[in-house]
């Protein structure tokens, strides 16, 4: 790697991780909570000690597998990507250069899914030993083969752009591919909802009445036009609550888990769908996207870099298709560094859109009703390792959120704010 290949590599890193501070820094709220994010409530005030005891022996054994899962991953990429023994298998492989790429990432990829492929079974039975799917095995095979196949075509295009960007611009392909990528961490985060979902679930618009009624006035309120009120039968495949908003400006459709639609009281099923519009509200699909992009840039930077010390060693170039191993490798392990950061953004996110549903439902009863039953149903453990849930922790605890409410329940008698 020359000392100019080197410079624009070092731009491009310096260029996108700017990018990342400065929007995380403007874009992400970082203090939440009106008077701070107070501690955890106890388990025993919201939870049997016969609740807990079931949710941290089943969290336990899902915690080891998932782990074992992953860490067989990460060892099957890094053996393949530092060894000589990826290099070997895309020698092999048939084809123009970009069938070789293509070629590359299935052969990774099946390989290290076939490794992980009995720890994901034995996940499999112990959610169904505990009655959280309703799913038939035949569905779940599925679902996999879903799930590798949207996967495969997302990485195939990636590495594609990477080894083509420099097989076409030798010098300038970091900026090149960084840009490229970035664009298309955007167009594809907005296409999601409308190309990938619809793979996974079925939707039907909530029949006119009382909730779809009260779901348009909330989102009025909120100030957020939406398109319909969309119902999916994802207890077909889990017996978990959810709620989600997906598309963007009039295309914007609240979808409802029809388990939540039929299992819980309209005004626990209002509170999460408060929830869900707050995030539409302050754009923070938007703002993850841009995030996503500006990380693009900074990975691809650092992917040059490492490349370019760790390829030379190898005899591999960012042209070759022998390359493909060792980005997968990087990428993995790269992933799992930034997950702390990643998370750690996201729940100062969902926390915001915790605040937003109290303010506006003026109901935390019914929020710390649904936030418990959300726990029950998804045996969720009330006090994982702290290590773990700033690792790999997306939301925030959710003795946390009840203890938010609490607080924010509270704060009018104190302060003659709002009554909730």
């Amino acid at each position: 790697m020359s000392s100019a290949d080197r410079r624009v590599a070092w731009v491009v890193t310096a260029v996108g991780g700017i990018a990342f501070v400065v929007i995380a820094a403007v874009l992400v709220p970082w203090h939440p909570v009106p008077g701070g994010t107070p501690p955890p409530v106890a388990a025993s005030s919201v939870l049997t000690s016969e609740q807990v005891r079931r949710a941290e022996d089943f969290s336990a054994l899902a915690r080891t597998w998932g782990w074992s899962s992953l860490a067989v991953s990460l060892v099957v990429a890094c053996v393949l990507g530092f060894s000589s023994w990826g290099r070997r298998i895309v020698a092999r492989l048939p084809g123009w250069w970009w069938v070789r790429v293509v070629l590359a990432v299935l052969v990774v990829a099946l390989i290290g899914r076939l490794a992980t492929l009995p720890l994901a079974v034995l996940a499999r039975r112990h959610v169904l030993d505990y009655g959280l799917s309703t799913q038939a095995w035949s569905g779940f095979a599925r679902d996999v083969a879903l799930s590798f196949g949207v996967s495969a075509v997302v990485t195939s295009v990636l590495l594609v752009v990477l080894v083509g960007c420099a097989r076409r611009w030798p010098r300038a392909w970091p900026a090149v591919a960084g840009g490229a990528l970035g664009v298309f961490v955007m167009v594809a985060s907005f296409g999601y909802p409308v190309v990938v979902e619809p793979l996974f679930n079925n939707f039907t618009s909530l029949p006119d009445g009382d909730l779809r009624t009260k779901v348009f006035a909330l989102a009025d309120q909120e100030g957020v036009p939406i398109d319909d009120v969309l119902v999916a039968d994802a207890s077909r495949r889990t017996t978990t609550l959810n709620a989600y908003v997906s598309g963007f400006g009039d295309t914007r459709r609240v979808v409802l888990y029809d388990n939540l639609v039929d299992d819980v009281p309209e005004d626990q099923t209002l509170s999460v769908v408060a929830h869900e519009l707050a995030h539409a509200k302050h754009d923070d699909v938007l703002t993850g996207s841009l995030l996503g992009a500006a990380g693009a840039v900074l990975g691809v930077g650092l992917l040059a870099l490492v490349v370019g010390a760790v390829g030379e060693r190898r005899g591999v170039r960012m042209r070759d298709p022998e390359v493909v191993p060792l980005v997968l490798a990087l990428i993995a392990v790269g992933t799992l560094l930034s997950m702390p950061v990643q998370n750690g953004i996201s729940r100062h996110i969902e926390t915001r859109a915790d605040v937003d549903a109290l303010e506006v439902t003026r109901d935390p009863g019914a929020f710390q009703a649904v936030q418990r039953q959300l726990m029950v149903r998804s045996l969720a453990d009330p006090t994982p390792p702290a290590w773990a849930q700033l690792w790999f922790g997306s939301h925030p605890l959710g003795l946390t959120r009840i203890a938010i409410a609490r607080q924010l329940d509270l704060q009018p008698a104190q302060d003659g704010a709002h009554q909730p």
